[in-house]
């Protein structure tokens, strides 16, 4: 027998019993003010709760945020704290909430695309994400780490500093350097509580949050980075710079550490990091999944981002989840200039909705994608014209560090 379990949105008095649900389900214990953070940052009206009768057995949430994307900033709906009750698993109620996320954006004219971090990476892909940018886990032996000689420094300085003088610093250099870095999003007040929470359950065995500076000749905060110290063991939280002496500057200081033999950091697959050592292996990577990427309505996604070639191409887009994406869209762009509209030309690519969300960043290519039989050309040089056309100049990344799986 089919059971149908009616989603609505949370209601303020229902917050801790949806908090419960999703710590559950992570195999977390509840303990009072464990999603605090989230409970000021997430917005009511776009928290889903699938219910049992009273009981509230899965939910999902969106937080609204713009994306830098390559040669744009564009509106995303952060998807984040998904849940299902272990009990009510595989009757349907993920791809329930799932679809009227989407179908609530299309319908309404809200954001274009979604983007989320997943906790499993096999979750997505039917709903039509892609895997759009990647992480690398970085674990370095800092006693091998060294700069090459002649590295340019310049001549700031870099000051620890508490964190209610390093809080408007950090704001402004996060807000600069995130507009060159794809993938990176804006934070509000709220979500700078939440990026900088620090209590004692979030530690993980660590200290306290250290914000360290660096700041020019004539006071110009222009990087900083958040780490904390474990046994022999530096947690590098984010680096932020806006120059590459910057950059170089706080790897120095970060390398320079007493009484840490290690560092561990998430950074992007193309870190400059690597080219500043004299022995790169002293850096050691794992890449993983990053952000999942979800177009909501093909045409103004594909027509708010800016490609590096010029392009006239059509694309038919196969969408079973989203039905109204289906069909063929002319992809127009030169420079500032970029059209997608409905067409009944013959089309030169065939792909689903999750090939283009995954290359929608510029990372992952169309190319790798064609090779690995996920695109289809259909006319020659079709494959290779859009994945010029798409790629960005850095690999893009998603700084999170959330407390669960989230945007």
């Amino acid at each position: 027998m089919t059971t149908t379990y009616p989603l609505r949105t949370i209601h303020a008095h229902e917050l801790d019993a949806w908090a419960r649900m999703i710590t559950t389900t992570y195999g977390q214990d509840w303990y009072e003010g464990s999603l605090r953070n989230a409970a000021t940052s997430i917005e009511p009206e776009r928290t889903l709760a699938a219910c049992d009768g009273p009981e509230i057995v899965g939910g999902a949430s969106i937080y609204g945020r713009v994306m830098t994307v390559p040669g744009a900033a564009v509106p995303v709906a952060g998807i984040t704290l998904v849940a299902v009750l272990p009990t009510h698993r595989r009757r349907g109620i993920l791809t329930a909430m799932m679809r009227k996320q989407l179908t609530d954006l299309h319908e309404s004219g809200g954001e274009p695309i979604t983007a989320l971090n997943a906790a499993e990476a096999t979750i997505y892909g039917r709903f039509g994400y892609g895997v759009a940018s990647h992480v690398a886990e970085i674990q370095a032996d800092k006693r091998l780490m060294a700069l090459r000689p002649g590295t340019d420094l310049g001549d700031g300085t870099i000051r620890l500093l508490a964190r209610q003088d390093a809080r408007p610093l950090l704001e402004k250099v996060y807000d600069t350097a995130r507009r060159g870095a794809v993938g990176w999003v804006d934070r509000t007040e709220k979500f700078w509580q939440a990026r900088l929470a620090d209590g004692e359950r979030v530690r993980g065995g660590g200290t306290e949050l250290r914000f360290a500076v660096h700041t020019e000749p004539g006071g110009e905060a222009t990087g900083y980075v958040l780490y904390r110290s474990k046994p022999g063991l530096v947690q590098i939280i984010e680096v932020a710079a806006t120059t590459r002496q910057s950059y170089a500057a706080l790897w120095r200081f970060l390398i320079d550490l007493d009484a840490h033999a290690g560092l561990t950091y998430d950074g992007a697959v193309d870190e400059p990091l690597t080219h500043l050592l004299t022995d790169p292996r002293a850096a050691r990577t794992t890449t993983i999944d990053n952000l999942w990427v979800r177009l909501v309505d093909v045409d103004r996604a594909l027509a708010a981002r800016r490609y590096s070639t010029p392009l006239d191409l059509v694309l038919e887009v196969q969408d079973p989840f989203c039905p109204w994406n289906a069909g063929r869209h002319r992809l127009r762009a030169d420079g500032d200039s970029v059209t997608c509209e409905r067409t009944r030309a013959q089309a030169d690519l065939r792909l689903t909705s999750a090939e283009l969300g995954a290359a929608y960043l510029g990372g992952t290519t169309l190319s790798s994608l064609a090779a690995a039989g996920r695109v289809e050309e259909l006319r020659p040089g079709a494959v290779t014209a859009a994945s010029l056309a798409f790629r960005g100049e850095r690999a893009p990344f998603h700084p999170s560090g959330w407390a669960f799986p989230a945007f």
